[in-house]
């Protein structure tokens, strides 16, 4: 998700072949690793992280799916730092020049912070600790036991992502080396950024990278112009062109309409046509098909009497069967994960020389001149072994004291535990791409959520959870971000330290980014926009580990057991079958997010995937090109608008205009 376009990633990759001589003399001329870190760029990546903290929060806030945004960034860094060399060179001022190495620093930087936006469990593990989260889970439910709740805050939030965060940027510090050069793992994610970015710092990528530059800023705007169009019709509950009835007003009750969101226009634009198919399957299967014949049970499968939000009546199937495709699709994943890895590792083992160079000669001169670069500037080992003993020893005492249901033993185990999980998901998605750290997380929450009783298992689940999912998915992000560096010719000290300057920034932006949507809007309400769909379901995937299945509506079991088995069979026939069939075949995960949510972003995310289907027919090379740019443009403008429509939502300021729809008295 989120690549160039084929031609042009390899038309790029020509070019830098062409320019090995450059190249080597760029060795001998690098700036030493202090001076790749420069105060314009942390500027630059303080302004990208902020931004695009913003908008995946809303994307977790709403649906809690976030595609891969890493080029995206490295696109937004190329256009900042472009704009102002320009703009300092008009006003007669010198500055130094714009490198690839610098645009790599701040790309790094700017997706360590966002991503605690990410993955700091802002719409998943620390939301479902929330006094709302809790009622909605049913305050009578069996596990969720009275109290078990903990309203967010700055001070707490804060310090909890700081102790859970720095830890995971030190735990595979010792082992970079054999997974980028001896391993030579692809990191396909920070592969493509690389690509990009080098292509960025030839004469013809400069040339595209205007074309971009162009496209991105002309739908940026539209975008942001648009939602300030918008907000003026949107004066009160279910009003504006986001309930615009787009297939009538019986397809708009079951949440089947095009709500006009430009973020989830660019994220279909982004995500691959499979993603968004899977997506729109599973809303036609969930609030098409199976959600209306259960509520025709009402009365029969559950008491008629009780509210829909109970976990005891329809929402209780929403989100138990969410959970089973969650489920299932996790588990196997995670299984073929590991044994693809086990098997990959052993048979580096039986050839005990895991150093493979292709034939090539360029080629393996080029890989040399990027190892040479790579283990110059080494991080000491006992750097990261000091660092990650010393970040431990704070997280066993600060954790248990802000949340005592997790015993400081179950802390110690985790952090044992850490680097030998952290490695085995790093390796898993060097070479498929895949991180599987909420997989990690989520079987952390079962264990802790049994282990730790009635009283404090909800709490020490979600919270255990949050510990493994932010150590093992950082260090994998940052192994992504060393390949990213290792291509661009960036020394790893440097790559270490703007991820940790990152990580700082986004310890403070995130937290107080979710606390102005916490407050602005109506976060975790069922029927809102905000969602905020995956609380709920970790919170009753923890009541699930502490209750077992008596915390089942009657029938559900049936149906979980159902789509958990229909979730490893999708996964294993793709897997088997040939690649014609294969590619065909739904992704459980991406089906599960509209049963819980709706249809309506799913419509948003299908038209993205038209959009590019078409362009790529009429002219496949431009599409290649200018897809990431206009995706960008759509997420980047719909983003920065939620920044003053939530100031002026704080300010008791409302749209002027209710635009809604109403079925007409002769029909």
């Amino acid at each position: 998700m989120g690549n160039v376009g084929a031609e042009e990633t390899s038309q790029i990759q020509r070019e830098d072949m062409e320019e090995v001589p450059d190249e080597q003399e760029d060795i001998r001329r690098l700036p030493p690793w202090t001076k790749q870190i420069t105060i314009r760029g942390i500027i630059a990546s303080i302004l990208i992280g902020i931004i695009y903290s913003v908008i995946v929060m809303k994307l977790n806030l709403t649906t809690g799916l976030v595609p891969n945004l890493n080029v995206s960034a490295a696109l937004l860094a190329f256009v900042f730092m472009r704009t102002w060399t320009k703009l300092i060179q008009k006003a007669g001022i010198v500055s130094a020049p714009f490198t690839r190495q610098e645009n790599t620093i701040i790309q790094t930087c700017a997706v360590a912070c966002y991503s605690i936006a990410v993955g700091g469990g802002f719409g998943s593990y620390l939301l479902g600790l929330n006094k709302k989260t809790y009622q909605q889970a049913g305050v009578d439910t069996e596990g969720n036991s009275p109290g078990s709740y903990k309203d967010p805050g700055i001070g707490w939030m804060t310090g909890f992502l700081f102790v859970v965060s720095f830890v995971g940027l030190l735990a595979l510090v010792p082992f970079r080396k054999i997974l980028v050069i001896d391993y030579k793992l692809t990191y396909p994610s920070g592969t493509a950024t690389a690509v990009l970015i080098n292509g960025f710092h030839t004469p013809k990528g400069d040339k595209m990278a205007k074309k971009q530059v162009q496209g991105f800023m002309k739908f940026f705007s539209t975008s942001f112009l648009w939602g300030f169009f918008q907000w003026f019709y949107s004066g009160g509950e279910q009003c504006g062109f986001s309930n615009f009835p787009t297939f009538g007003l019986k397809a708009w009750k079951q949440t089947f309409y095009f709500d006009f969101s430009m973020t989830y226009i660019g994220a279909g634009m982004i995500c691959s046509h499979l993603v968004n198919l899977s997506l729109l399957l599973g809303a036609v299967l969930s609030w098409g098909i199976m959600w209306p014949l259960i509520s025709d049970n009402k009365g029969d499968w559950f008491p008629a009497t009780l509210p829909e939000s109970s976990m005891k009546s329809l929402n209780g199937y929403k989100v138990f069967v969410s959970i089973a495709l969650l489920l299932g699709d996790g588990l196997y994943n995670f299984l073929k994960i590991l044994i693809f890895t086990c098997q990959s590792l052993y048979d580096r083992m039986k050839k005990r020389n895991p150093r493979t160079f292709p034939e090539d000669k360029n080629q393996r001169d080029d890989d040399l001149q990027q190892n040479e670069v790579f283990v110059r500037e080494s991080i000491p080992l006992w750097v990261a072994c000091v660092g990650y003993l010393f970040l431990s020893i704070i997280s066993i005492i600060v954790i248990p004291l802000l949340f005592p249901e997790l015993k400081w033993y179950f802390v110690v185990v985790a952090y044992v535990l850490a680097p030998s999980l952290s490695f085995c998901n790093a390796y898993g998605a060097g070479l498929t791409d895949m991180n599987m750290a909420y997989n990690y997380g989520k079987a952390v929450l079962f264990v802790l959520a049994a282990l730790s009783g009635k009283d404090s298992g909800v709490v020490a689940g979600l919270v255990g959870c949050g510990v493994i999912k932010s150590i093992v998915s950082i260090s994998s992000d940052l192994m992504h971000d060393f390949k990213t560096g290792h291509l661009t010719l960036t020394s790893p000290r440097s790559m270490l330290l703007s991820q940790a300057i990152g990580t700082a920034i986004g310890c403070v932006v995130a937290p107080l980014t979710f606390l102005l949507f916490y407050k602005a809007f109506d976060v975790g309400n069922p029927n809102g926009e905000y969602r905020a769909p995956y609380a709920l379901i970790y919170r009753n995937m923890a009541i699930l580990g502490v209750e077992g299945f008596s915390a089942l509506p009657d029938h559900c079991l049936q149906l979980c057991y159902g789509f958990f088995g229909f979730a490893i069979l999708a996964n294993l026939v793709r897997d088997i079958s040939p690649r014609r069939v294969g590619k065909w075949v739904p992704l459980p995960m991406a089906m599960a997010v509209p049963f819980l949510v709706g249809a309506n972003f799913a419509i948003d995310m299908c038209v993205g995937s038209l959009i590019v289907f078409v362009w790529q027919k009429l002219n496949s090379k431009k599409a290649g090109l200018m897809v990431p740019a206009v995706a960008s443009g759509l997420i980047c403008g719909d983003g920065l608008w939620i920044l003053p429509s939530s100031i002026l939502a704080l300010a008791k300021l409302h749209p002027p205009i209710c635009m809604n729809f109403l079925a007409s008295k002769k029909a």
